[in-house]
């Protein structure tokens, strides 16, 4: 199968949706599959091989700030557009923090959801001059419903199927002020028609975002996201007699990282034996005064010195540093339809405590590694933490159960056929549909 696939770049970041989009184009690739992975906004930040490495950048972030900003900028040549259009430039770019005001925010949702009714209009006929000179794909994947004002352009110039990811829009789309949120739904909602699938990321996520989005449910397919299995190796068994808990996301208030620090106050009072609390993930510069705050907290209530932020960490890191845990938590205060993070701890063979909602209640339960609490329940997540510390057997038995359960459920191998088979129901109708 032919397959060009767009992903959005996330600037200096690793991002769960690009590590998902980067490591399913790998594996069809793998399985034979042409896939080509076409980065938007800006390059993408992985932490295995990168299939869209070298690839030409479609609505370069640098471009579009620009035209959203300055009519200057939208009467602009094209040959001129790649001084800031190449990859050099949109690195460059990714690397330096920009302040966006939640007007801002929302003004350039709305416009690129305006398509080429928009201030964007010039980026979106690049698009499609891009396109019409590209082989012809069997289908085209659009990485979220964010992008969906895409699907109109690629329509007027091919003639297949088009199918868009969902995978986290609405918590974006939440946080947007008014009039942006609802303008911004409404959009998408008007270009669902030149869609011919969805494809979400869980079964919870497919229910949700057909009710948040008026969509038919028959039109939203599930794919559960999967990890590369192999990869990851059991946690060994030590002797320290250290009890390691590990939190890996990024540092952010919705990730829930203040809920496990008063988790860990709750834990450590009925606890006595040496622990440690050790988390990693991205923190952008908004979010340092947060873990200040949360370290602060803990030096606070005498704690400090069992906690250490590690950093954002890349794929040899990530994979020492699950290996290192006795249990895994990240409690997130929204219903999250991801996940990765659970996956890839209990395919290190470490046991997870999640909050029982969106998409953890169906990794917990399809791998049956971990245990699930109350949402945002300090005090259920610390009764879960001395249930695993003090049973170690349980704690182990659960590890090597959500080993063996992601490789049997949640594996990259699976979410590639589960995503070849939504590609192949959307292709052949279209085909015996078409003229002779």
């Amino acid at each position: 199968m032919k397959i060009l696939s767009l992903t959005a770049g996330a600037a200096n970041m690793y991002c769960g949706s690009c590590l998902r989009d980067n490591a399913l184009a790998g594996e069809l690739l793998r399985q034979g599959h042409e896939v080509t992975l076409m980065p938007v906004y800006t390059p993408t930040k992985t932490d295995e091989n990168n299939a869209s490495k070298g690839k030409k950048v479609l609505f370069g972030g640098i471009s579009v700030y620009l035209q959203q900003n300055s009519a200057l900028f939208r009467q602009t040549p094209w040959l001129i557009d790649r001084l800031w259009d190449g990859r050099w430039a949109l690195e460059a770019a990714a690397r330096r923090s920009i302040d966006v005001n939640p007007k801002f925010l929302g003004e350039m949702t709305v416009s690129m959801l305006e398509g080429r009714d928009g201030r964007l209009v010039k980026e979106f006929r690049k698009f499609e001059s891009w396109l019409k000179d590209q082989p012809r794909p069997d289908i085209i994947n659009l990485p979220n419903a964010l992008l969906i004002s895409i699907a109109p352009s690629i329509k007027r110039v091919y003639n297949g199927p088009v199918t868009v990811t969902m995978q986290g829009e609405d918590l974006f789309l939440d946080q947007l002020q008014e009039p942006y949120q609802s303008r911004a739904r409404e959009l998408i909602r008007a270009h669902a028609p030149a869609v011919d699938g969805f494809i979400s990321i869980s079964d919870w996520y497919a229910d949700h975002m057909a009710a948040y989005l008026g969509l038919p449910r028959e039109r939203v397919h599930a794919t559960p996201l999967g990890v590369r299995a192999d990869d990851f190796t059991r946690a060994p068994e030590r002797q320290d007699g250290v009890f390691r808990v590990g939190y890996l996301a990024r540092i952010a208030p919705e990730k829930g990282l203040h809920v496990l620090a008063e988790a860990w106050r709750e834990f450590r009072k009925q606890s006595s034996g040496p622990a440690r609390l050790e988390a990693a993930g991205y923190l952008a510069p908004e979010h340092r005064p947060y873990l200040d705050s949360i370290e602060k907290q803990l030096n606070g209530w005498g704690l400090a010195g069992e906690f250490a932020y590690l950093g954002e960490l890349g794929r040899p890191e990530k994979l020492r540093f699950l290996s290192s845990l006795d249990a895994f938590c990240v409690p997130p205060v929204y219903d999250d339809p991801k996940g990765l993070y659970l996956l890839e701890a209990m395919a290190s063979g470490v046991p997870v405590v999640a909050p029982a909602r969106g998409a953890l209640i169906e990794h917990v339960d399809a791998c049956e590694g971990g245990l699930l609490v109350a949402p945002d329940d300090a005090g259920a997540i610390a009764g879960a933490f001395l249930e695993l510390a003090e049973n170690p057997v349980r704690a182990r038995a659960l590890g090597a159960s959500g080993h063996l359960g992601v490789a049997r459920q949640r594996s990259l191998q699976m979410m590639a056929r589960r995503t070849l088979a939504v590609y192949q129901s959307i292709i052949a109708p279209l085909q015996t549909a078409a003229p002779a």
